[in-house]
């Protein structure tokens, strides 16, 4: 079985710009986001399932899910998130699995999953966890710049997730992404040789 480090952080702590630094030294990458967003694109596996249960004003004019309204929704009715998850999670663990399985022979797999914590079925499937920390303020700057959300939707997004603290607690190994690019690049660097020593 390959060697599973599972990534995780709260919105806006950089969990992107980390497994890339992690993918430039040759780690694979599996993001449960981006096979997320796959889902949701246009001729995304879960439209239809979106499109039934939720109705055609959540389907954008390309086809994809509707981010926005659906955002608004969620948040608003914690039910629709449910529903939502409902459809979306277990594709999304179906195309996890399916990806470990292509790269059974990798030294390594970075398991990119913002929800790492919360998620059992998850947890069992790393043998690690690295958390990317940074303070809440800088969540919040960092999230508003990327997504153009107000702080309102943010602080809804991040009571959603578990704490900091909790987070913190969880974790084997910490990336501080507080300060310059420079030191955190450092920092993964290190790791990188760490967990391809682990594997052996």
């Amino acid at each position: 079985m390959t060697y599973l480090v599972g990534l995780t952080g709260g919105i806006g702590c950089g969990k992107s710009t980390i497994a890339n630094f992690f993918k430039e030294l040759g780690a694979h990458i599996i993001d449960a986001d981006e096979i997320s967003h796959a889902l949701t694109a246009p001729s995304g596996i879960a439209i239809e399932a979106i499109k039934q249960a939720f109705g055609n004003e959540f389907i954008d004019d390309l086809g994809a899910m509707h981010r926005a309204k659906m955002r608004e929704l969620i948040f608003s009715d914690p039910d629709t998130k449910r529903q939502l998850e409902n459809i979306l999670h277990p594709l999304i663990y179906q195309q996890v699995l399916a990806k470990i399985n292509q790269l059974q022979h990798t030294p390594y797999i970075l398991l990119v999953i913002p929800l790492l914590i919360e998620s059992p079925k998850y947890l069992a499937l790393v043998q690690r966890i690295a958390v990317v920390d940074c303070d809440e303020p800088q969540q919040i700057s960092r999230t508003m710049a990327r997504s153009h959300l107000t702080e309102d939707t943010i602080h809804k997004i991040m009571a959603c997730q578990i704490s900091r603290t909790q987070r913190l607690q969880h974790a084997d190994d910490v990336i501080s992404n507080q300060n310059e690019l420079v030191l955190t690049k450092a920092q993964v660097t290190a790791l990188h040789a760490q967990y391809l020593k682990m594997r052996n």
